[in-house]
């Protein structure tokens, strides 16, 4: 009941809000900031083309702006007034799914005597709806200066990352997560390593698509997450330089620089960037051992892990455009990145009788000496066929990953008064790991009467993983091989994909899109050590139907349904042991399935700042982490145990509150429930919890804002664990000087130390409790430096690869 107080709170307060705002009419509609600026401004709008002018405007009073009854196409709109530097905004597109666009607000600087130095932007909102997406603009918070591309994420509507770094989206795990349009391929631990790597400072925008297009992968049964980069649009010159210094319990450092040059026919643009991070983490675990699959204790084991990791990455990145004519552009991008990095694990572990007299102790140091490496390169080509807009592009990738593992586990054993009681035993572990990615596709795209599109490409890919892992232990000073542990896992994998896409009108106030994806998989494991193969092949069609009413200016309708699929990750049938301590691995599984799911949502959207989503879905041989107890040893692996099924309510506000205060908010309530067999014992899980953001915007002067956010996570079922509620608040704010060119943010996170996870799994003969607290606390201190040469000019849009899908294209990206 308490818990439906809270959500009844929630939307009541969001609806207040939203009633209290009203938004002018038209078809494209924007603000400008400043009125005394705004009221002597002309507001035009362009083609995106040619920037050839269609209407011309002025500012209303309040400094807003409408064009309307304007036909289906791409545009822009430039804001002048005398003694102001002219503002462009972003390319946009009215199309039968895009009728009505609101632009961000603008904000006019004056000119000076040159453009060295200046940049000019319209700042956009952090939260962003589209009709297939939902938007986060990174540096429209201010509390996300000094975190990690998996913090960003975290407190992102609808996304939730549990202990290990596992991503869910709206509660439903199998997300796939793009870098600039591209699948990392990645997947576990392998993906959150990656992201906790990536700072905020890399990231422009986080397209978040429950149900994407038949023109994206399939693969992500709970969707996609594509996080954009920063790159800069500005011809001439321009670039910024970011500082950052965090402080936990342990200092932590990032530094970033981009730069972009555009002369002529030619775009090159470039960002290098470094993060040093120290952090902790602390893990308890209380497990019950009983005897066979019985109820009877056995023993009862109380361990506490103590993890201290330090790391450094190195991010580079650079690209070059070229413009061959009015029709056609090429180019090419090459992105590397390096991360070595330390851990270092201090563990006890007391085992007890069933009544808990302390019969003995172990103690384990585990140490890992970890060294990632990745290169990738994009090749794109894309040309304009004729005057009517037909469009052929493709786009081809190579990525590499390759990491080393050295571990190290020594454990001694002592009686309940510490005396040594055997010979101490020493594991050692070489876990090398490389992957390497072919990728090619081409698109099409034809216009068709009354702005229908057709649209239709292939794909494919070919994916090769190679796993040697050798484990030795040494018992009286002597090196054994350990043949149980150690196991050379090769991995090969072909997908070829068609599509076909088409959109349009059914009427005027009807628009649909509807699609159909064809994959063919072929995939084959070899586990050299033992001799065991596999060799599966298998087509599946993905349909995906979208379709909107517009009952007025006020209020839209949709409705969506989409299939996806989400296959196994590289790291999840690689048969390595990994160990936290003696009594605690984690292991592959070279016997996982593709798991299938069914989407469907229903959505109304009023005033374009008040969104209601109803979905369900149905997930089958759902992948799931599962805790298997062999003796005294508990193993954690992925399988496929059971059956999902999910229905829930998502409310998302986005709200002018007044000039100076914007809230968003966005709650989700959502049912899972868990049906399957795990170690051939029956299970039935069922829970209904909550997720709650909510980030509020302060505008105290022209140079200074200030935001206070929030995240909650309420207890519920994630597979076979039972978690308990957690959350964090986060404070901060943002101060322009140096006449705009710099940016000082300053940022409190996790203010009341509330991060912390606390879980339990009781079925079978598992019956274990959970509890881990890390570095969340810090201290954020950031400064951003802006350059610039030149000004803003309406670039030509690219594909951003075929390992990954089309991004919102302004230009050149």
């Amino acid at each position: 009941m308490t818990i439906m107080r809270l959500i009844l709170i929630a939307i009541l307060s969001s609806t207040l809000v939203v009633s209290s705002y009203a938004q002018s009419g038209g078809k494209v509609s924007g603000q400008v900031n400043e009125t005394e600026k705004a009221t002597a401004a002309t507001i035009t709008l362009l083609k995106a083309k040619d920037s050839a002018a269609i209407k011309f405007s002025v500012a209303g009073k309040d400094g807003s702006f409408v064009f309307d009854k304007l036909s289906f196409g791409n545009y822009l709109v430039s804001v002048t007034a005398v003694g102001y530097q002219p503002v462009y905004s972003n390319k946009f597109e009215i199309n039968a799914q895009n009728q009505v666009v609101q632009l961000p607000a603008f904000s006019l600087v004056a000119v000076s005597k040159s453009l060295t130095g200046v940049t000019v932007t319209a700042k956009r909102p952090l939260i962003e709806q589209k009709i297939d997406r939902t938007i986060v603009n990174v540096d429209a918070s201010v509390t996300n200066v000094g975190t990690n591309a998996l913090e960003v994420l975290e407190k992102s509507p609808g996304i939730t990352v549990d202990k290990e770094g596992n991503i869910s989206l709206k509660g439903k795990e199998g997300v796939m997560v793009m870098i600039d349009g591209r699948p990392t391929q990645l997947g576990g631990a392998d993906l959150a390593n990656f992201l906790r790597n990536m700072t905020s400072n890399q990231m422009d925008q986080i397209e978040i698509m429950t149900n994407p297009p038949a023109r994206y992968d399939a693969a992500g049964n709970a969707g996609i997450i594509n996080i954009k980069t920063k790159k800069n649009k500005a011809a001439g010159y321009n670039g910024t330089l970011t500082l950052g210094y965090t402080q936990g319990k342990y200092p932590k450092t990032n530094e970033s620089f981009n730069f972009n040059y555009r002369q002529g026919k030619i775009n090159f643009y470039t960002n290098l960037s470094h993060y040093y991070n120290k952090s902790f983490s602390t893990l308890t675990i209380q497990r019950n051992l009983k005897k066979g699959n019985t109820t009877e204790l056995e023993n009862y084991f109380d361990q506490r892990a103590d993890m201290k990791r330090e790391g450094n990455s190195y991010n580079a990145k650079t690209g070059l455009d070229y413009f061959l004519n009015k029709k056609t552009t090429l180019g090419f991008a090459i992105n590397g990145f390096t991360n070595p990095s330390i851990s270092d694990n201090k563990n006890q572990t007391n085992i007890s009788t069933p009544a808990k007299d302390l019969e003995s102790i172990t103690l384990a140091t585990v140490g890992s000496d970890v060294r990632w490496k990745s290169f990738s390169t994009n090749m794109y080509f894309r040309t304009v066929l004729d005057t009517t807009g037909k469009e052929l592009s493709s786009d081809f990738d190579y990525m590499t990953y390759d990491s080393r593992n050295n571990q190290l586990m020594i454990n001694s054993f002592f009686d309940a008064d510490h005396n040594s009681i055997n010979k101490s035993d020493t594991l050692m572990g070489n876990l090398p790991q490389n992957i390497k990615i072919y990728s090619g596709r081409i698109d099409y795209l034809h216009p068709l009467k009354k702005g229908a599109k057709f649209e239709a490409g292939i794909k494919s890919s070919i994916v090769r993983t190679d796993n040697n892992a050798v484990y030795d232990s040494i018992e009286y000073g002597s090196i054994r091989h350990d043949f149980n542990r150690s196991n050379h896992f090769i991995y090969e994998e072909n997908i070829n994909a068609a599509y076909i896409n088409l959109s349009g009108s059914i009427s005027k106030k009807i628009n649909a899109q509807l699609g159909l994806r064809l994959e063919n998989t072929n995939a084959k494991g070899n586990q050299l050590t033992t001799g065991e193969k596999f060799d599966r092949q298998y087509t599946q069609l993905f349909p995906t139907a979208y379709f909107q009413y517009k009952v007025n200016e006020k209020n839209n309708f949709g409705l969506n349904y989409g299939r996806r699929v989400r296959r196994p990750n590289y790291q999840s049938l690689n048969p390595f042991i990994r160990f936290i301590d003696r009594y605690t691995y984690s292991q592959g599984n070279p016997d996982l399935k593709p798991q299938l799911s069914d989407n469907i949502e229903l959505s109304h959207t009023y005033k374009n700042i008040l969104t209601t989503t109803i979905n369900y879905s149905a997930t089958n041989d759902i992948i799931q982490m599962v805790l298997e107890q062999k003796g005294r040893e508990a193993y954690a692996k992925q399988a496929n145990i059971a059956s999902l099924r999910q229905y829930g309510i998502a409310l998302s506000a986005n709200t002018p509150v007044n000039k100076w205060w914007t809230s968003n908010a966005y709650v989700n309530v959502f049912n899972n429930h868990f049906k399957g067999i795990v170690n051939n014992i029956p299970i039935s899980f069922e829970a209904t919890a909550f997720s709650f953001n909510s980030s509020q915007q302060f505008k105290v002067s022209k140079a200074f804002t200030a935001e206070l956010n929030a995240f909650y996570r309420s207890g519920g079922v994630e597979g076979v664990l039972r978690t308990k509620g957690r959350g964090m608040v986060a404070a901060g704010f943002s101060q322009q000087m140096f006449k705009n060119k710099g940016t000082f943010r300053f940022t409190v996170r996790d203010i009341f130390y509330t991060q912390r996870m606390n879980a339990r799994a009781n079925y079978g003969n598992v019956d274990a409790a959970f509890q881990e607290v890390g570095d969340s606390r810090t201290v954020n201190l950031g400064f951003t430096y802006r350059f610039s040469k030149g000004k803003i000019t309406p670039f030509r849009k690219k594909n951003t690869g075929s390992a990954g899908e089309e991004q919102n294209r302004v230009g050149v990206d």
